[in-house]
C-alpha cells in the first residue's frame, strides 16, 4: 500500500491583494508551500508528494525542492481551471493500485499538525474516506444584513484539509463529477456525492487557510516562535 499527498497549488492569491499566488509569499525567508510540505515530507506515512501547478511555477517549485531537499516531491504537473480539474490532473499522473490511497491538501494550509495528517491517514486506512474538520463553536446565524434564523451548531463543521480516500473511491467520485459536469468545493463532497461515507477526524484551529491579509499576518506572527 502507498500514500500519495496532492498539493494543489493554482491558488491567485486575489483576497490578499498579491500578484504572486499566496502559497508562493515568503514568511521569514520561506515560502508559504515550503511550510506546507515540510509536514508531508516527514510524514512516514506519506510515499510521494505531487503539485499540480501552473507552469510558469515549475520551476520555482523545482528551487523550493532542491533548497529543503524534498525528496518524497516527485511530480509537478500541470494544474486546470478549477481546483477540481488540478487535483484530477495529479490523479490521473500517478499510477496507483485500488487500496493505496490518497491525500489532498491546500498548498495554503502551512500549519497542519503532524499528529493531525497521522489520525488522518489511520481513521482512512481503516473506512475509506476521511475529511479532517472542526467543529463549529461560534453561533451561526443565517441572514442578508439582517437576522434571518439561527442554525443549531451540534451538528456543524467547517470543513478542512487534508481529506483522504482510498484511491479507488476517490478515483471513481472524480470521474463521475466530470461526465456529470459537476463541480464541488472540495473532494469530500464529490465523494459523498458518489454515494460513499465520509468519517470526520477532528481537526485544528492552526490548520487554517491562508486567504486574507489578516490570515497572512497571523501565519507570520505563528511561525516567528
Amino acid at each position: 500500500m502507498k500514500v500519495y499527498a496532492i498539493i494543489p497549488s493554482g491558488g491567485k492569491g486575489k483576497r490578499l491583494g498579491s500578484d504572486l499566488p499566496k502559497q508562493y509569499l515568503e514568511v521569514h525567508g520561506k515560502s508559504i508551500i515550503a511550510y506546507t510540505l515540510e509536514v508531508f515530507q516527514k510524514c512516514d506515512l506519506v510515499d510521494e508528494i505531487i503539485i499540480p501547478a501552473e507552469p510558469e511555477f515549475f520551476e520555482l517549485l523545482e528551487k523550493i525542492k532542491d533548497k529543503y531537499n524534498f525528496g518524497k516531491l516527485v511530480k509537478i504537473v500541470s494544474g486546470g481551471k478549477e481546483r477540481q480539474d488540478s487535483v484530477y490532473n495529479a490523479l490521473s499522473s500517478i499510477s496507483a493500485a485500488p487500496d493505496d490511497f490518497v491525500i489532498v491538501h491546500d498548498a495554503a494550509r502551512p500549519l497542519l499538525p503532524l499528529n493531525t495528517l497521522n489520525s488522518g491517514i489511520d481513521a482512512a486506512i481503516k473506512t475509506g474516506s476521511v475529511v479532517i474538520a472542526v467543529k463549529a463553536r461560534d453561533t451561526l446565524i443565517k441572514g442578508n444584513q439582517k437576522v434571518f434564523d439561527y442554525v443549531r451548531r451540534d451538528e456543524i463543521y467547517y470543513a478542512q484539509t487534508p481529506q483522504i480516500f482510498r484511491y479507488d473511491i476517490l478515483r471513481d467520485a472524480m470521474e463521475r463529477a466530470r461526465t456529470e459536469s459537476f463541480t464541488g468545493t472540495d473532494e469530500s463532497m464529490l465523494v459523498k456525492r458518489a454515494g460513499y461515507e465520509v468519517e470526520i477526524i477532528e481537526g485544528s484551529s492552526f490548520n487554517f487557510k491562508i486567504t486574507t491579509k489578516s490570515d497572512f499576518e497571523i501565519f507570520t506572527l505563528i511561525s516567528r516562535s
